[in-house]
């Protein structure tokens, strides 16, 4: 292998943790669990691909992502389908009451929450509380 194959290779092998962490993850149970248990903050968005309203905080979410790469550095995020999981242990654990919810949690405990909430100053003092405990 010649030098440049060898730094491309590197560069890109070295990619992977940031990419597997850029954007968010789908939901699947046990997969909260395992991120607290990590000692991960997590920032949960219970969204429908139908909801407008979840559709607004998700662009404000990737705004606000764009704007600061330290919040996907930090946080896990993780979106929940409410189609498939509004009614599952996890949602009635945390007793979301709709879709268009999000919830910080670190360890055994809920720093916030929005729900139904669109304003890009409430969603951005939201993660930077998440942004804030991660760095704890």
């Amino acid at each position: 292998m010649n030098r440049r194959d060898f730094l491309s290779l590197t560069a890109a092998v070295s990619l992977v943790p940031a990419l597997a962490r850029a954007g968010a993850m789908d939901y699947a149970p046990g997969l909260v669990t395992k991120a607290l248990e990590n000692g991960e903050t997590v920032f949960l968005d219970f969204k429908a691909s139908w909801c407008s309203t979840c559709a607004a905080q998700e662009r404000v979410i990737n705004a606000l992502k764009a704007e600061n790469p330290a919040y996907d550095k930090a946080i896990t995020f993780i979106d929940v389908d409410w189609d498939q999981h509004g009614k599952s242990e996890l949602a009635k654990s945390l007793r979301i009451p709709r879709r268009s919810t999000l919830v910080v949690l670190k360890g055994d405990k809920e720093l916030g929450r929005i729900v139904a909430g669109t304003s890009k100053a409430d969603i951005k003092a939201l993660m930077d509380t998440a942004l804030d405990a991660a760095s704890a």
